[in-house]
């Protein structure tokens, strides 16, 4: 007996140890995203702090925080875009873009959500690259899927003009700014600006299609070609107050409607106009908020700081749930490695959320595949929403798994993300590769939002796999020319596979690029994932139809 004991106290010891070292791995990776928000909070440091204080501006931040009700949060994202992009321009720096010149988010005026989106005029004086304009329409997207107003901030140079091709022709560019404005507006979505600077050329129509828009004195401007361009075209020597300062706009041509004369009064006028937006509601039922059992902070003992080892996800979900309580569907229903994807209910913050969950190592085996098919009907029969809780290297190959349906029940849970009406947020929570990331709604897949965590590597393949697989290719076509492959330059090339998957798979390679909506920190995902769901179920929750089934 006292054996036995000695060997149970040696284990728990080591699941500590374990723990501890989680632990203090991804509080070193969460000073990473630290830093690199203050990156994105502070483009230029104090001299372009100092630069707008010469200007009577305030950091746009700052104004985002004089805006939003008292006490309440900016849910902002995409923190980590632009970061990295190193754009290709003639006679032009390819430094970062920080945080795409835009601070974009949710929150609260009057109580009512609202989406902002302000132009960051320390960065390239807020004129707008490709990322920019994916930033600002993925903005516009999330405000129209959930059907909230939504509130510019606008200080821009326009486009940034050694990009013209980049920016101004294609459908989801610059110009989808002013046709997205113009359909939400006509389906009752308010759109208010105020302009807090320079609006030029097509930058101009944020103000002039606005429902209402705000001008301050000697401080905005707007106008389709600025002086320079005036005096080219036509010759006319004017300034800028006179060609389209905050009066003429205002008093004269009536391409905006309120006067102020300062950003404070600017901001007080906004959330004057708010005021009047009806009041919102959700189109479900939310029952009393409880805070979960196990804290949240638990999360950083229990996520391995290998990303591909094996996590216990009920243990995930615990961390997040209101009590900590999750109704699990099926939870013996484990023929064929079954419980490799977990499903049930819980509630967060409230509101009933239907949850399908990798676990596990979390390759996902034809059982696993039919329950979660399964689950994501019941829930859309439901109307209840979803949290995919991705952590899935991809489906189970071989001939077992093709043999018995893998192919057909992976494309059963592809046709229900696609198909499921209700709202769908995937959390990012490990590994994410290959027809797994469509099986568990990723970005093809037109979720609310898209959440990551440090853990979290986004690629059709791991590293490890790509390298094994791209070194055989290489073998093979050596052998095709009567050469045999030098082996250390064998593993040097497979090693720089590995990396290069890893980096291109890494959070703030993804965020960068817009292909999720922000990399967390483990003890705001609850925060977080229950303000999504709140925002997303503002709209109703239309019946899903999921055409032809094989089964």
């Amino acid at each position: 007996m006292a054996g036995e004991s000695g060997k149970k106290e040696s284990r728990q010891q080591k699941r500590e140890k374990q723990y501890m070292e989680n632990r203090g791995h991804w509080l070193a990776e969460e000073e990473k995203l630290y830093e690199l928000w203050e990156r994105a909070y502070n483009p230029g440091g104090q001299a372009q702090i100092d630069r707008l204080a010469k200007q009577g501006k305030k950091p746009v931040r700052q104004l985002i925080r004089q805006l939003i009700d008292p006490g309440t949060t900016f849910y902002e994202l995409s923190r980590g875009a632009g970061f990295g992009m190193n754009y290709d321009v003639v006679d032009e720096p390819t430094e970062d873009v920080p945080s795409a010149g835009l601070a974009t988010g949710l929150g609260r005026v009057h109580g009512n959500w609202v989406m902002v989106i302000a132009n960051d005029s320390r960065v390239k004086a807020g004129a707008y690259y490709p990322i920019n304009c994916k930033k600002h329409l993925r903005a516009q997207e999330i405000a129209d899927n959930c059907g909230i107003p939504c509130v510019y901030i606008a200080d821009s140079a326009g486009g940034f003009l050694p990009m013209q091709d980049r920016i101004f022709p294609g459908r989801n560019q610059f110009g989808h700014f002013f046709y997205n404005m113009c359909r939400m507006s006509a389906k009752g979505l308010k759109q208010y600006t105020l302009s807090t600077g320079g609006n030029t050329a097509g930058g101009a129509y944020i103000v002039y299609l606005a429902c209402e828009s705000i001008m301050i004195d000697k401080m905005s401007y707007s106008f389709l070609a600025g002086p320079p361009m005036v005096k080219s075209a036509i010759g006319e020597v004017v300034d800028m107050e006179t060609l389209g300062g905050a009066r003429v706009h205002t008093g004269i041509s009536g391409g905006a409607d309120h006067f102020v004369t300062s950003p404070d009064e600017g901001i007080e006028r906004l959330r004057e106009l708010l005021s009047h937006d009806p009041k919102q509601k959700l189109y479900i039922e939310r029952r009393e908020i409880r805070e979960p059992k196990v804290p949240d902070t638990r999360l950083y003992e229990v996520l391995p700081k290998d990303t591909y080892r094996g996590v216990n996800v009920r243990e995930v979900i615990n961390c997040i749930a209101d009590d900590s309580y999750f109704s699990e569907y099926k939870h013996n229903y484990n023929p064929g490695r079954g419980d490799n994807i977990v499903c049930g209910k819980m509630f967060l913050r409230g509101i009933p959320v239907g949850v399908v969950a990798a676990n596990n190592n979390g390759v996902i085996y034809i059982d696993a595949a039919r329950k979660a098919i399964e689950w994501v009907i019941r829930c859309c029969t439901e109307r209840i929403p979803i949290l995919y809780i991705q952590n899935s290297p991809g489906y189970m190959v071989g001939t077992q798994e093709e043999y018995g349906g893998i192919g057909k029940y992976g494309s059963g849970m592809v046709r229900v993300a696609a198909c499921a009406d209700v709202p769908k947020i995937q959390w990012v929570i490990g590994p994410d590769h290959g027809a797994a990331n469509f099986g568990m709604c990723g970005r093809t897949f037109d979720p609310h939002f898209i959440f990551s965590i440090m853990r979290a590597r986004t690629t059709v393949l791991s590293g490890q796999t790509a390298g094994n697989i791209l070194t055989t290719l290489a073998r093979i076509n050596a052998k095709k020319q009567g050469k045999e492959m030098d082996e250390e330059a064998a593993e040097a090339y497979k090693q720089k596979m590995i990396d290069k998957y890893d980096m291109e798979g890494h959070p703030f390679y993804m965020e960068a690029r817009l292909y999720q909506d922000g990399t967390l920190p483990l003890k705001e995902c609850r925060d977080y994932l229950s303000t999504a769901f709140e925002v997303s179920l503002l709209k109703p929750i239309p019946e899903s139809h999921f055409g032809n089934f094989k089964f």
